[in-house]
């Protein structure tokens, strides 16, 4: 049997961390089977459906390296097809016509309710006769209905085992609002069917809808799918997870500087585990990796701290020659070599959690910066010894030709002069190229500065003193 796999959204809202969980877990799967990953658009929601939501869903998945094998396939282009088994279903009487209003069916399920028995459809059009039926088509809007049998049935999820349902407390479902109109329910298992799909592998919130699908399989004399439903992604405080938890679409983390590779590394463990205690693996690892049985039964907690964690990790790991594109230099004014400005990439992303952090935390390259002349002070070192020591660092700076003014170079002076008392010398010059308590070491700034620069910024801040 040759695998093969969908990863199918309604282009409804956004591409968010929950849906492209699902999307990894089946591409990984069909790669790790040498099966097929197939992206299908399930856009037959009309009201709701959006292309702008269709071109996120692609785009984010394209950025995440998530590339499937067939696709995109779109339902609202498939809508013949879902006619064409809605009509066989009824004719076979296994689907029928039903005319009850909205305000009907809310009359009834309030009565239900106070009955206390639990809301279902009563069954009004099961048995209408057909010219009943054709005359109430064209003057009524109706909408088409499943015959549910009245037993308990059984079907076997392959992560939680034998799961029961019960239709006797569903009733006779809706399965299209017109015969051009299918519903998820139909339409999902029409196509999974004729694209061959041999595994569902889905969010736990569609366990209900697998009863249902089930006895269309059945109806239809289908060979059904094995189902595996993934456990839910819970906030901190284990409720459903929400923006308020901090998660967001897939674009937005994109905008926020956080690198594919993070995303995915942390999308993978949000239900799945590799071998061992390692945390850090890449998509090629997770694909040799990769059994469905690996997979977690439980809920799993989103932990934003866990992500920021993983993108500083594979921030750290990048040449500023792969990053130097994915950076916005158009706020900046670049005064710079192409090799100085790999450099200051290089000091930027080692206290960057981001993309986003790495220019502003080395902005003092780009911008006049000012600071008080107390953040020149080492601890209770006096203001006479600061203002020493940065003429002591001058006077050495400037016996260094130009083409010498290295970072190594400028260390070795710094620690010749400072002996024992480091921040005596390295604190204040700090500050005085930066502007800030915490930035790069002050000899990787004085070389990218410059010999001219950096002694001029030495001499603003003796002027401070």
């Amino acid at each position: 049997m040759v695998v093969r796999v969908r990863f199918a959204p309604s282009p409804t809202g956004y591409l968010h961390l929950g849906g492209a969980r699902t999307a990894l877990f089946n591409y990984l799967f069909a790669k790790a089977e040498n099966g097929v990953f197939i992206l299908r658009i399930e856009d037959t929601d009309k009201e709701r459906s959006r292309r702008e939501f269709e071109e996120d869903i692609i785009d984010s998945l394209n950025w995440l390296g998530l590339f499937w094998d067939e696709g995109p396939i779109r339902q609202s282009e498939r809508i013949d097809l879902y006619e064409k088994i809605i009509k066989e279903l009824i004719d076979k009487d296994l689907a029928y016509y039903c005319f009850c209003s909205k305000e009907e069916l809310e009359l009834r399920k309030q009565e239900q309710l106070t009955r206390g028995e639990v809301p279902r459809y009563s069954g009004t059009c099961r048995n209408l006769d057909k010219q009943t039926v054709l005359k109430r088509k064209e003057k009524e809007n109706y909408v088409i209905r499943l015959k549910v049998p009245e037993k308990i049935i059984t079907f076997k999820d392959f992560l939680r085992g034998e799961i029961k349902f019960d239709f006797r407390q569903s009733g006779d479902f809706v399965i299209a609002k017109k015969e051009k109109e299918p519903l998820y329910v139909l339409a999902n298992t029409v196509d999974d069917h004729y694209q061959g799909i041999t595994h569902v592998i889905r969010g736990e919130e569609f366990i209900l809808t697998t009863p249902k699908q089930l006895l269309i399989y059945q109806y239809l004399d289908w060979q059904p799918p094995i189902f595996v439903h993934l456990p839910l992604v819970l906030g901190q405080d284990r409720s459903k997870l929400s923006k308020r938890h901090g998660a967001k679409s897939i674009n937005e983390y994109r905008q926020e500087g956080y690198l594919p590779e993070a995303i995915l590394n942390f999308v993978a463990l949000l239900g799945w585990h590799p071998a061992g205690d390692r945390e850090i693996i890449s998509l090629e690892e997770m694909i040799k990796e990769f059994k469905l049985e690996k997979l977690n039964k439980s809920p799993t907690i989103f932990n934003i701290s866990k992500l920021n964690y993983f993108n500083r990790h594979y921030l750290k790991t990048k040449k500023p020659e792969e990053l130097i594109d994915l950076l916005d230099f158009s706020t900046y004014i670049n005064n710079y070599s192409y090799e100085k400005i790999l450099k200051i990439i290089e000091l930027g992303k080692e206290r960057a959690t981001t993309l986003n952090d790495i220019l502003p935390s080395v902005e003092f390259f780009f911008k006049d910066f000012d600071y008080s002349a107390e953040m020149l002070i080492w601890k209770n070192t006096s203001r006479e010894k600061i203002k020493n020591n940065l003429e002591e660092i001058k006077k050495e700076f400037a016996k260094i030709k130009e083409e010498d003014f290295r970072a190594e170079k400028i260390k070795e002076i710094l620690d010749r002069l400072s002996g024992n008392n480091k921040g005596e010398y390295f604190w204040p010059l700090r500050v005085a190229l930066s502007g800030k308590e915490a930035s790069p070491p002050p000899f990787d700034l004085a070389e990218v500065f410059g010999k001219e620069k950096t002694i001029d910024l030495i001499n603003k801040a003796i002027e401070k003193l």
